[in-house]
């Protein structure tokens, strides 16, 4: 397969979904919880304007909370029916789930079929849908690996292939046939511009093929940039200041800027390691606290103490310190709602966040029915099932990302040594040989693009295993450290072998 059919495949699977817009994939990924508000407040008695009204004090869905403010704004100023604006929006979205959820919902409400069964059996086809697609997306990503691993390799074959042109004697042979020779500026703009560039290209599809559960991660993106200054001077003073040369011939410059790179990454990986830990724990184990709070108040147990209850259990690991404070704030008589603001100030999971958001609605709206609530933990139980596979199915390619490293270092430290031992073989008409200056000079470049790629990769694979850039931060210093250590390896067995 080549390198521009495989691209060509990756516009067409992610770039062009992007033609309809970034809001559909928002609309479509709030849609499931909108849905669910509206099943839980319809069998909780409230109609679906009413339910409308209620969605518009909901921040964390940002685009039913904008849509439902055009649906209010339609009914009350305009003096629409509220069915016929439904109609209208169904007829206006680009996303085709929300056309025929509107469409649907109006076509049962003018046919006298029960609502709330409609809602339930569209969730229940959202389920499916959602567990599809899920594994449709899986596919892309790895498609989207696929082609940036032969990028890499592609990368790997031009920095051979300059060091091969690039050598005395092959140079002599090139320009004796009107090829002009490579120079250094060239190898500059390889290594430093268009291969980084390529990186970035893929990391940016990423991004919008692969979206994070976590919000707010504003600080661990902080942290990077107040750690890139250091970073930046100890490089700067390594590469200007005459004093520290002795410092730079010891450690290599090659050590100096993979530990630069580490610099920038470690605090920010720390940040991230500590708020995804307590997050994904979260995650794992909402949908069997849902479950059981629905248990509980199968017994007849009060909304109030079926949480409580549940809250005792203890097996929900480092989610069970915040759920003991939700226990106290609930027995010292604070309300629901206030206890949901202070668990935001928490938890940044997106998804933990909406569902522990419904089972406070369907307790503050429907006394929290037995019905509502096991909608709520089947739900939350089957969400975690689709993520759980997606995660699974994504990690085995964090591997693949160390053995790309590891392969291009090793492979461009070879094949450039052994071509400068070739080099320096006097052949019949040709003089001079390859100066091990220059060989260690291209060298240098070579592998300081090297650590920059792997570097770059980190991010790429913390954002498709993950699904968040800074999870990039932690990928990004263990490769960049990879590629560094098989250079080093790599280089000293040459050596040793050869004696240069």
């Amino acid at each position: 397969m080549s390198f521009s059919f495989l691209l060509g495949k990756v516009f067409g699977r992610f770039l062009g979904p992007l033609k309809g817009g970034q809001d559909t994939g928002e609309v479509e990924r709030e849609l499931p919880f909108a849905v669910m508000l509206f099943t839980l407040m319809a069998a909780s008695g409230v109609t679906i304007y009413d339910g409308w009204k209620k969605m518009r004090s909901i921040s964390l869905l940002p685009k039913f909370q904008r849509e439902a403010d055009e649906v209010v704004r339609q009914v009350e100023v305009l003096g629409y029916d509220p069915l016929t604006v439904m109609s209208k929006r169904a007829e206006n979205t680009r996303s085709r789930v929300y056309r025929d959820f509107l469409a649907g919902y109006v076509s049962s409400v003018q046919s006298g079929i029960n609502v709330v069964s409609f809602l339930k059996n569209k969730m229940r086809s959202m389920f499916e849908a959602e567990s599809a697609a899920s594994n449709r997306a899986i596919e892309r990503l790895g498609t989207l690996i696929e082609a940036y691993a032969v990028m890499l390799i592609v990368t790997l074959c031009t920095y051979i292939l300059y060091v091969v042109v690039s050598s005395s004697s092959l140079s002599q042979l090139t320009s004796a046939a009107g090829i002009p020779s490579s120079s250094n500026i060239l190898l500059y703009l390889l290594v430093f511009l268009a291969m980084p560039m390529l990186s970035v290209f893929f990391i940016l599809i990423a991004q919008t093929a692969r979206k994070s559960s976590l919000i707010s991660l504003k600080e661990c993106y902080r942290r990077a940039l107040f750690s890139s200054v250091p970073a930046i001077g100890l490089l700067s003073a390594f590469a200007l200041v005459p004093s520290l040369q002795t410092a730079t011939s010891a450690i290599g410059m090659t050590g100096i800027v993979t530990i630069c790179f580490l610099i920038i990454s470690v605090p920010p990986w720390l940040s991230y390691r500590k708020i995804a830990g307590v997050n994904f724990t979260a995650e794992d184990v909402l949908p069997s606290f849902l479950r059981d709070v629905c248990e509980a108040r199968k017994i007849g147990l009060s909304p109030e103490k079926s949480i409580i209850h549940a809250s005792k259990r203890g097996a929900y690991g480092s989610f069970s310190d915040l759920l003991g404070l939700v226990r106290s704030q609930i027995e010292w008589g604070v309300s629901l709602k206030k206890i949901f603001e202070n668990i935001k100030k928490k938890i940044r999971s997106w998804s933990v966040l909406v569902h522990f958001f419904i089972l406070v609605e369907t307790i503050e709206i429907g006394g929290g029915s037995t019905t509502a609530l096991e909608i709520l933990s089947e739900y939350s139980e089957k969400s975690k099932d689709i993520e759980s596979n997606k995660r699974a199915t994504l990690r085995p390619y964090v591997l693949l990302a160390f053995i790309w490293s590891v392969l291009i270092a090793l492979t461009t430290t070879i094949v450039a040594m052994t071509i400068y031992i070739i080099s320096n073989i006097q052949m019949p008409g040709m003089s001079g040989a390859t100066p091990i200056g220059n060989v260690q000079g291209q060298l240098l470049i070579l592998s300081l693009g090297i650590i920059l790629q792997c570097w770059l990769s980190g991010f790429f694979i913390g954002k498709i295993s993950e699904g968040s850039l800074a999870a990039g931060f932690k990928y990004s210093a263990v490769l960049a450290v990879t590629a560094y250590v098989s250079l080093l390896v790599s280089q000293n067995l040459m050596i040793g072998m050869y004696k240069l």
